[in-house]
């Protein structure tokens, strides 16, 4: 088998899987929906190991596999470009989705929608492939919009609760704001470029660097800013990144596989992949830089704030996967490119650990999310314990783990960057820090350590019973689907509206499809950074891939000279790590959240009552969602309400059908008077007609 058909069948094996199971899911058994997708996934990650394998041995390809349209000068092709960056992505990608398809077995069993579910997840896995396996700009697209949409069939895949189909309009909205920036971006590409394919643009870029463009009045603007601040404003859109990132809290409406595989290790991190893959673009525009690290940062710090006062146990780790889409939108903005995907590739793993524990204390909690509803579950779910703590210690940067060296190699760029903004984007990652382990271990100690809360709440006198409910809707397995044609098991979960353990119920480590995901994703959470950060971030990894412009931006040398100087190798950047200001701040951070919720839990509620004005603000997020609401939303609303007052009722109901029947009324009214049933009337009439016609006729000839 050559190259270029293991290529095409990377992304069509994933694609031909989710055909299958979605078209004939009615006439097949239905332990051939993950049979099926499994084997396609897998196959899929097995390639794309031998990919990477290929490309590490200097092996790279960019070529077109399909002409969709030639336009006079202008190709769209479908083509793959196959180096490092994408062969890295790949992996990533089918190796997290491989671990959500099995993962989902022991999650959505009992579920109607069973086989569908499966159908979309590898649809999914075929679109992401696209994007990141694509050598234009259309392609890029096709698979950016293609993630959109199967995001939002995932979002609201239990499409009878009202919240999922509010959280995936809402996801499909905030994105198509996103996206219309990124489709003027590739428009300004193509219009000023003159082609869409990657290697072209990126080898005219240096000659338009100067170039001026005028948008608004005589005022000019530079063309690469514009380019790249439109493109960054469909990444916003994708990854989250303030203010476009409203709709990922909210999409935790979703099962929680889709959560690890969408909101955490792929679709979100799309953007970053982009921005970095654009970076002979974003080289030439340092204002688009500065921007980009800004609100990288603004998210980073903005975002961990409203963890610390969550209660469902999905959206925690949801806000912790914006604040971490924040650091990397910091390191893209630094010039950092490969620290940014360097940790896009950790946080993948670590993140989707994370959310797979979530679902899985989910499950042993019969599907109660309020972690002041839980403690103590480390005695009852041994092997989500420790891979939960071994996420979490990945997260806030342990030293040794792999988060460390991806997130303290973000602090250290920024801190050794001279771009605009570098000084604020500096403190809120450092602040972040902080803020990441004391909402991480929040998590921690109230779910797996303390009482058994559950056991208070069903005999109702926890202090907090009302909130057992507050948002357990989030995850309830038992949904039934409304399609007709998912009726594999009518009787799935005929507890679907019970949530929570009784009294005298106990937690259980869920089966081995749920544990063996936990423990494989665990495994590159502890050791992937120790062995990849020299070659992706010191060593030629990104080399021909990603570019630097080492006199304007020097971040990346500085950090490269820095870390041979002092630490020689991955074990002496982690023994160092002891003694630094992030690992003072984490570690504070879990003591703090100890000391709090395991000695001395009055005193969070103490600060609450205290501050009860900054509580409003976070419990608010801000107010992004209310604005959102009044304002385009309630705006909306108002318009319409205008145009069909005066729009419909007025001028068209009004003017244009009624006006014009009251019209021929009146008409009709003044030649009622015409016919008056005399014949002399009518014959008078009839002569003056016929000597108007005759006059007419005469004038005429």
């Amino acid at each position: 088998m050559t190259i270029k058909q293991i290529l095409i069948l990377i992304p069509l094996l994933p694609l031909f899987s989710a055909a299958i199971v979605g078209l004939f899911r009615n006439q097949l058994p239905r332990w051939t929906a993950h049979a099926i997708t499994i084997a396609g996934v897998g196959a899929a990650f097995v390639l794309s190991v031998t990919i990477l394998n290929q490309t590490l041995d200097g092996f790279t390809l960019n070529e077109s596999v399909y002409t969709w349209l030639n336009s006079g000068d202008i190709h769209f092709e479908v083509g793959f470009l196959i180096d490092n960056l994408s062969a890295m992505m790949m992996v990533v990608v089918t190796f997290v989705s491989l671990m959500v398809h099995v993962y989902t077995i022991g999650y959505m069993q009992e579920d109607p929608g069973y086989s569908r579910f499966f159908s979309y997840i590898s649809l999914f896995t075929f679109s992401m492939l696209m994007l990141v396996m694509s050598n234009n700009f259309m392609q890029l697209f096709f698979g950016w919009e293609a993630v959109g949409l199967v995001s939002y069939l995932l979002i609201g895949f239990w499409f009878t609760r009202p919240t999922a189909i509010y959280a995936n309009l809402k996801a499909f909205l905030v994105n198509r704001v996103g996206d219309f920036g990124f489709l003027l971006g590739i428009g300004m590409v193509l219009y000023y470029f003159g082609s869409v394919d990657y290697a072209t643009v990126f080898e005219r870029a240096p000659s338009m660097a100067d170039a001026q463009v005028n948008i608004l009045g005589s005022s000019s603007w530079s063309l690469m800013t514009v380019t790249c601040l439109l493109l960054f404003v469909g990444a916003m859109g994708k990854s989250a990144q303030v203010p476009l990132h409203v709709w990922l809290p909210d999409s935790m409406e979703g099962p929680t596989p889709i959560s690890a595989l969408i909101h955490a290790a792929t679709m979100v991190t799309a953007g970053i992949f982009m921005v970095a893959r654009m970076s002979p673009l974003y080289e030439l525009s340092t204002t688009a830089l500065s921007t980009v690290m800004v609100i990288g940062a603004i998210t980073a710090l903005f975002m961990g704030f409203l963890g610390i006062i969550q209660n469902d146990i999905k959206r925690v780790v949801a806000y912790s996967t914006l604040s971490q889409l924040g650091y990397m939108t910091v390191a893209l903005g630094a010039s950092a490119y490969s620290v940014a995907i360097f940790h896009l590739m950790t946080h993948a793993f670590f993140k989707a650990l994370l959310f797979l524990g979530a679902g899985s204390v989910i499950i042993g909690m019969h599907h109660d999310q309020d972690i002041r509803n839980m403690g103590n579950l480390k005695k009852y779910l041994p092997i989500t314990w420790i891979t939960s703590l071994i996420g979490s210690l990945a997260l806030i940067g342990t030293p040794f783990f792999s988060g460390f060296y991806s997130k303290d190699s973000i602090i250290e760029a920024v801190e050794l960057s001279h771009i605009p903004g570098s000084g604020f984007a500096y403190f809120a990652v450092i602040v972040g820090v902080f803020v990441t382990a004391f909402y991480s271990f929040r998590l921690y100690f109230l779910v797996f350590h303390g009482e058994e809360k559950w056991r208070q709440v069903a005999h109702g006198d926890a202090g907090h019973a009302d909130h057992k409910h507050v948002a357990h809707t989030n995850d309830a397995h038992g949904t039934h689907d409304a399609h007709a044609d998912d009726h594999h098991d009518d009787h799935a979960h005929d507890d679907a509206h019970h949530h929570g353990l009784g009294p005298n119920d106990n937690p259980h480590e869920p089966g081995w499809v749920v544990t063996l995901p936990l423990i494989l994703l665990a495994i590159p959470s502890l050791v992937i950074g120790y062995f990849a950060l020299e070659p992706m971030v010191f060593g030629d990894f990104f080399k021909n891939v990603i570019f630097v412009n080492p006199e304007a931006h020097p971040a990346m040398e500085h950090l490269a000279h820095h870390y041979h100087e002092f630490m020689h190798s991955p074990a002496g950047m982690a023994i160092h790590g002891f003694a630094s200001l992030p690992f003072i701040l984490a570690a504070s951070g879990v003591f703090l959240s100890w000391f709090f919720y395991m000695k001395r839990p009055d005193i969070p509620a103490a600060i609450k009552q205290r501050f009860d004005v900054i509580y409003r603000i976070l419990d608010n997020k801000y107010g992004f969602d209310s604005f959102n609401e009044k304002f385009f939303a309630g705006g909306s609303r108002c318009l319409g309400r205008l145009l069909w007052k005066f729009g419909d009722i007025t001028l068209i109901d009004g003017a244009m059908v009624n006006g014009t029947a009251k019209t021929m009324g009146k008409i009709a009214a003044r030649l009622r008077n015409v016919q008056s049933g005399l014949i002399y009337h009518y014959a008078f009439t009839m002569i003056i007609g016929v000597f108007l016609l005759m006059t007419f006729f005469v004038k005429i000839n």
